[in-house]
């Protein structure tokens, strides 16, 4: 099976560029506990295309189970706090949902039970080992192929044709239709209201990433929905907006006990009884625009904008504090012509200046050591040099690391060097609100 990851489109959004020479609330209270300040210490933990776990479809449950400890005490051994958990990988479920069918991931076959519960299982299992669970989820994509024929017969996407978009070998819901908005919502909200999550996370995937010589044939939807726009860019940035907005709305209704059913229309069948707070996060693609695209930009050469090309306006879900913790993808080392790591970070702290959102960085690990990337990427001392970098601006309230594969293997040494150099104790993450 060819591997597919979120990170596929770090290299091409940067070579692309025409200028390329030659990817919570309140400031937090309290301190860790090695004495240092709160920090969110994470790693993602991938399930799309069985990137991170389990390692293939089909093995037993007892297996599976097992797989998944590993990586939990994994980050216990690395003095992590934070594992992001992808639930939703493609329009599918780690966890029995009413919405999507059970993710083909579990057993290769998508809708079969696999016999257990995941999320459950890694929520109660976290929680024992001290560390946060924040499910993660992909809000549009639905197939990494194009056939709708390949989706269970019941799966959302072939009862309602018309939510379907193929685009780049892909298959896409469409964004500017309410009503896939609504049921994105409601699915998500789903695990919310039955788990004890502490989050709810997006990855960078919003309108897909531009592939030459192809449109995102949204013309129905946007003749219907599209009026009161100037152009077809701010209208889809605005479907993109109020999917982060509303879902911002519906997990905050859903940190307070005893609260109604949200605006899905009642269909939660479970109420949330705890009291967790859950935060609100997304780690996008780390370049808002270039700076000579917007003087109000990073000073970048990139190929690939969030604010133009996948109509994400991550700089105004800052501004606006709809999130709780932005985590951009810095996934380039110190130095990099196109999109220096020295350069975004102090960007982003300023991004996030004034506000009440925490800003993590998003750590490129897997590329310490591997074939083909730069030469500041086979020094395992790296990307320890970026977390005391970081340390200088303290509106970087932590990292969190791409992915737990690498994290267990950590091929060069490249994550023990920063347990070593920063993570000399265990940290709590900051507090939300």
């Amino acid at each position: 099976m060819r591997r597919i990851t979120r990170r596929a489109f770090t290299v091409v959004a940067l070579t692309t560029a025409a200028a390329v020479p030659g990817t919570g609330g309140a400031a937090a209270r309290g301190r860790g506990a090695d004495g240092g300040r709160a920090e969110f210490r994470g790693m993602w933990l991938a399930t799309v295309a069985n990137r991170d776990w389990p390692s293939r479809p089909g093995l037993p449950p007892a297996q599976q189970q097992a797989e998944l400890l590993r990586y939990l005490d994994v980050a216990v051994t690395r003095r992590l706090n934070t594992v992001i958990f992808q639930v939703r990988p493609t329009a599918d479920a780690l966890w029995p949902s009413p919405y999507e069918p059970w993710s083909e991931y579990l057993t290769g076959t998508q809708g079969r039970d696999p016999g257990w519960d995941p999320l459950g299982f890694a929520v109660r299992e976290a929680h024992r080992r001290g560390l946060e669970l924040h499910a993660w989820f992909n809000p549009y994509r639905i197939a990494n192929h194009t056939d709708p024929t390949r989706l269970v017969p019941t799966h959302p996407a072939r009862l309602h044709p018309d939510w379907a978009v193929p685009y780049g070998g892909k298959l896409y819901y469409n964004p500017g239709l309410p009503e896939v908005r609504g049921f994105v919502q409601d699915a998500i909200l789903d695990a919310v209201e039955r788990y004890d999550i502490d989050g709810v996370h997006f990855d960078d995937y919003f309108y897909p990433y531009p592939v030459a010589g192809q449109s995102f044939d949204d013309d129905a939807a946007y003749e219907e929905y599209g009026g009161d726009f100037g152009t077809r860019a701010d209208w889809r940035r605005a479907n993109i907006d109020l999917l982060v907005r509303e879902t911002a709305e519906r997990v905050r209704e859903a940190r307070s006990p005893g609260h109604g059913p949200g605006r899905g229309g009642g269909r939660w069948h479970r109420r949330r009884t705890h009291h967790r707070p859950v935060r609100f996060g997304i780690s996008p693609f780390a370049i808002w625009r270039n700076q000579a695209t917007d003087p109000a930009g990073s000073d970048t050469r990139a190929g690939v904008q969030t604010y133009d090309d996948l109509y994400a306006d991550t700089r105004k879900w800052v501004r606006e504090e709809w999130i709780d913790y932005i985590v951009p993808q810095v996934y380039w080392n110190i130095g990099f012509p196109a999109a220096d790591y020295a350069k975004l970070v102090p960007w982003w702290a300023e991004t996030v200046a004034g506000t009440r959102v925490h800003l993590c960085v998003g750590e490129a690990l897997y590329k310490a050591g591997a074939p083909g990337q730069p030469p500041a990427w086979q020094d395992p001392a790296e990307l320890s040099r970026h977390l005391t970098f970081a340390r200088r601006h303290p509106r970087v309230r932590g990292h969190i690391f791409f992915s737990a594969k690498e994290v267990a293997e950590d091929r060069t040494g490249a994550m023990a060097r920063v347990v070593a150099d920063h993570y000399q104790g265990p940290a709590v993450p900051p507090r939300a609100v």
